[in-house]
């Protein structure tokens, strides 16, 4: 490993390796703060913004801002930002070349490209998660006939935030299996019962095949997730062949390369407890926490512990003025108690608040972020 000197900014310590972080999410935004003390860093997103991406349902029915500027963030941490797409990766020189002409030299890689909705059945006219932005300036242009493709949580959100922020639309939920299968019985019905309360019509057991063939005047694709992970597949990392996630061992480092670790969506994870890890902003803060913790333990000569991580609960959103906060086993099994209404809406809320707030945390304290339970 070749060792660089560098004083990362404020913090006055010396750092012991050059670490690129690719991505600047949820997982690589921790990722890149937790390391800002030990290492010299430097973050590849070409954002000069961080988005809370799970708040894009709330931008698509009319919220005006769900990000916040980067610099702001990274402020005092060292960090250096290249606003920039990585257009390839070279392991066997451990090199990361991007669309501003520079190439980046690394001691360690973290992988934190996230993920993308799987563009297979979307066709040309459908809106995605992503293009919340845009599918705002469509149901501001006037009522029509939505429909939203997916019952997963990502299309529950969109179907219940659209139909309460915009009652002029006629809006349909359709999918293929049944609505919310991840989440408990009691969990479902109070789901339905809000989706008939906002006049959604579900439509179970329907299989869309190509989103330019449903009769809407506008359509919402919120099928399955797919790993951002052409850049890894191309320089010869392994990948999951159905997901694209990156493979990875016990302390997330990619079975083929390991100095390259990978975290969030982007890492195909599995603990003892968990098993799997679902592609979640819950997952992409401690996978984040967790390798930077690894790569500053490899840094000093030390192997680090394998991920230890479970889940607690799963939060939804319907609407602004109610939520579901399902309870879950560490595997990610739903339990039967459920917190419902206005109640869990405020709960929803904060959870999504706290999660910028622990990026701030991080910027400001890094060494808390091993304490706080669920992150470290």
């Amino acid at each position: 490993m070749q060792n660089v000197a560098h004083h990362g900014g404020s913090r006055g310590r010396r750092a012991r390796g050059r670490v690129v972080v690719l991505g600047g999410g949820y997982a690589g935004t921790m990722a890149a703060l937790r390391l800002a003390p030990y290492a010299q860093v430097t973050l590849v997103d070409p954002g000069d913004r961080f988005t809370e991406r799970v708040r894009l349902h709330e931008l698509a029915a009319g919220r005006p801002e769900v990000s916040h500027p980067r610099a702001r963030m990274l402020h005092g941490t060292g960090i250096e930002h290249l606003a920039a797409r990585a257009t390839s990766l070279d392991p066997d020189v451990r090199a990361v070349h991007t669309d501003s002409g520079r190439t980046l030299l690394y001691d360690r890689l973290v992988y934190a490209l996230g993920s993308h909705t799987d563009p297979r059945g979307i066709g040309e006219r459908a809106f995605t998660a992503d293009s919340a932005a845009a599918l705002h300036k469509r149901l501001l242009d006037g009522p029509g006939a939505l429909t939203v493709v997916g019952g997963g949580l990502t299309g529950i959100e969109m179907a219940t935030e659209i139909a309460e922020s915009h009652p002029e639309w006629r809006v349909r939920l359709v999918t293929g299996g049944e609505l919310g299968g991840g989440l408990s019985v009691r969990g479902r019905a109070h789901v339905r019962t809000v989706l008939d309360r906002l006049r959604v019509r579900v439509e179970e057991g329907r299989r869309v095949d190509d989103g330019d063939d449903v009769d809407a005047d506008a359509v919402v694709w919120a099928g399955a997730l797919r790993a951002t992970s052409g850049l890894a597949h191309d320089a010869g990392l392994v990948t999951d062949a159905v997901t694209g996630r990156l493979r990875v061992d016990a302390r997330l480092r990619s079975v083929s390369h390991p100095d390259i670790y990978a975290a969030g969506d982007a890492a195909a994870a599995r603990t003892p407890r968990a098993g799997a890890l679902r592609m979640s902003c819950a997952a992409a803060l401690p996978t984040g926490s967790y390798v930077a913790g690894a790569i500053a333990a490899e840094l000093r000569g030390a192997e680090p512990r394998p991920l230890s991580y479970g889940f607690f609960v799963q939060c939804v959103s319907l609407g602004r003025h109610d939520a579901l906060i399902q309870s879950v086993r560490a595997d990610d099994r739903p339990r039967e108690r459920v917190l419902t209404g206005r109640p869990a809406a405020r709960v929803k809320e904060q959870v999504v608040r706290n999660a910028v707030r622990v990026l701030h945390l991080a910027a400001r304290r890094p060494g808390v972020i091993p304490l706080l339970p669920g992150i470290g």
